[in-house]
């Protein structure tokens, strides 16, 4: 089977503890489930790679397989999957895995979870440890797209290790939330242009760097055209943050794939991430449709594919 884009990570439980008090728990996630949900609504084909719990609902699994999100590289876990933590603190998240659970490593897969069957145009690592990101990194073919997104956060002491696994490494997308180095925090920039100044390997090397800032949108690093290019966050209602900024993934992943430039990629992710916005967990992209993001990508954004990238130096 050829697949577009097939997404390895973890499905989860949340308990999500908003800034404002109000909660809500047992919540069905986890970025597989979102990035996959809104790569689906730009019509590309998708498949998962991810370890079930026996807790995680059946009804969660029906509805990726009703959308068309193939479920063959599903394994069960054989008990309780992995619960965490959401905390909200004003724009930032903190991530806390509960104690009676199995460990990260536990739910996340291996390599040889995806099905023989599957050839992939693309392939995203969600949030998982590195190691594990790694394993399943070299193991991927140098003609596929791969993009990552970090569960480790980037510190001084590991921002090295990084860029020694970035190296083999097309797009890498990183919140704010998952960035701990203060001057990259306060001047963006240097920080994402020296991401990509990796040596050339037989991918040759990084190509994008997107780092995604909530509300505020986010900023890009196009390595090949020495570039930067800001965009703005748009929603039309914000009922809860979470996944918004794995859907934006997907959204943009589906974009690259079906050949468009750059800037139309960002339009189409950030209507992937304010379906995610306007409901709880995953309802939001749940109650979405190709239709319905095609039509809001027209309106929003209409039908040309945006303006060049802007001069690094501008």
């Amino acid at each position: 089977m050829t697949l577009d884009l097939v997404v390895l990570g973890n499905l989860l439980l949340d308990d999500v503890v908003h800034a404002d008090g109000h909660t809500r728990m047992a919540q069905p996630g986890g970025a597989v489930l979102h990035t996959a949900l809104a790569a689906r609504l730009s019509g590309i084909d998708v498949g998962i790679v991810t370890v079930r719990g026996d807790d995680y609902p059946s009804w969660m699994l029906e509805a990726m397989s009703d959308r068309g999100i193939s479920l063959e590289g599903v394994r069960p876990l054989g008990g309780p999957g992995l619960r965490t933590w959401l905390l909200y603190e004003g724009c930032r998240r903190r991530v806390i895995h509960r104690l009676d659970g199995p460990s990260h490593t536990e739910v996340s897969p291996t390599v040889e979870d995806i099905p023989a069957t599957w050839q992939a145009r693309a392939a995203h690592l969600a949030p998982m440890p590195i190691d594990i990101q790694r394993r399943i990194l070299t193991a991927l073919t140098t003609d596929t797209l791969i993009s990552v997104d970090p569960y480790e956060i980037l510190t001084e002491a590991n921002v090295e290790v990084w860029r020694g696994l970035l190296k083999d490494v097309d797009i890498f997308f990183v919140s704010e939330d998952e960035l701990a180095i203060a001057a990259a925090l306060e001047d963006p920039k240097p920080f994402l242009s020296s991401l990509a100044a990796t040596l050339p390997t037989a991918k040759q090397g990084l190509r994008l760097v997107a780092l995604k800032r909530g509300a505020r949108g986010g900023l890009l690093w196009d390595a090949r055209k020495n570039a930067f290019l800001e965009w703005s966050g748009r929603a039309t209602q914000a009922v809860d943050p979470t996944g918004a900024g794995d859907a934006f993934a997907g959204g943009f992943l589906a974009g690259c794939l079906k050949g468009e430039p750059i800037p139309r990629a960002l339009q189409r992710a950030t209507v992937a991430a304010s379906f995610a916005l306007e409901g709880s967990g995953a309802d939001g992209l749940l109650a979405a449709s190709r239709e319905k993001a095609e039509n809001r990508l027209s309106d929003w954004f209409g039908t040309s594919t945006a303006a060049d990238l802007t001069p690094r130096n501008s």
